[in-house]
């Protein structure tokens, strides 16, 4: 699709024709400028896909740190290093 926008199709017309949404394809070729580094007004494919990588893997922490944190604190209890409430 954003080949054919490029040529010269509209994305109007090639909505009616293929039947994604007009704004879809517009969506498409914005996309696709900012991963060639024409447009700078966002984040490129790559970019995208590092930052939800990114997101997931300090969710996994964060869980982690949570279980550890609740982990200590049990054994402080079953210790008698902290006193019960």
């Amino acid at each position: 699709m954003v080949e054919l926008v490029k040529a010269g199709r509209t994305p109007e017309e090639l909505a009616r024709e293929f039947e994604p949404t007009a704004q879809s394809i517009i969506n498409w070729v914005a996309q696709a400028d900012r991963d060639s580094g024409m447009r700078q007004d966002g984040l490129t494919t790559a970019e995208r896909q590092e930052l939800t990588r990114l997101r997931r893997k300090v969710r996994q922490l964060e869980m982690e740190r949570d279980i550890l944190s609740h982990a200590a604190a049990w054994f402080a209890r079953e210790t008698g290093a902290v006193p019960p409430k």
